[in-house]
């Protein structure tokens, strides 16, 4: 089976998060905060050395999770078909964990970062990214929007999706916009809650107009 980019650089990005763990950790304090609340407030905390390694080690685990899932599709709904849709979003996936360790180390190590900020912009990128690819992905159990409409139908599944990326498109940027400006995230997060409300409507919808 050859190796997949995606997989390397999950691989390597991991390597790297470990060396870097590894040489801050006595400057690090021993309660890691691994959670923030909607304002950026930390609200999580876990212990040495669990709440240094945990974002190196689940970084590995992802790359090495989403290497296996393709050899582990069934008949019918494998992944290689949109393996480079699917080698975008486990990479954009990747790097969002690994800028959110470094944001995390940067403020355990006392630098005034802005973590609300980061944080909202980063999922908003991360959004826009997967958006961008969402249109590619045909029928599977493992990425995208797995409704009982969409896996029934691959008519479905593409309108479905190609709505769905250009909403994550629209909710991304604007996230990325609340962040630049220092807005209250509240409303984007509210909007952002409602698209998977509105794809699962749409595709049942869409379902039972074909289906006529």
């Amino acid at each position: 089976m050859t190796i997949r980019r995606a997989t390397l650089t999950g691989l390597a990005v991991a390597a790297l998060s470990f060396v870097a763990a590894a040489a801050l950790y006595d400057r690090l304090p021993e309660s890691m905060p691994v959670h923030w609340n909607i304002h950026g407030i930390a609200d999580g905390f876990m212990p040495k050395p669990w709440g240094v390694f945990f974002y190196p080690a689940f970084i590995g685990f992802f790359a090495l999770l989403a290497a296996v899932l393709p050899a582990i599709s069934p008949r019918g709904f494998r992944i290689e078909p949109f393996m480079r849709a699917f080698d975008v979003i486990v990479t954009a996936l990747i790097v969002f964990f690994a800028c959110l360790m470094i944001a995390i180390f940067a403020g355990a190590l006392g630098f005034p970062i802005p973590v609300d900020r980061l944080l909202l912009a980063g999922i908003g990128i991360l959004l826009a990214t997967i958006g961008n690819v969402m249109g590619k992905t045909t029928p599977n159990f493992f990425v995208g929007i797995r409704t009982p409409w969409t896996l029934a139908n691959s008519e479905v599944w593409l309108r479905t999706h190609r709505l769905g990326g250009r909403l994550f498109v629209v909710a991304g940027l604007a996230l990325l916009g609340a962040a630049a400006l220092g807005l209250d995230p509240f409303i984007p997060f509210l909007g952002l809650i409602g698209v998977p409300l509105v794809l699962t409507a749409y595709s049942y919808v869409l379902y039972r107009k074909l289906e006529k």
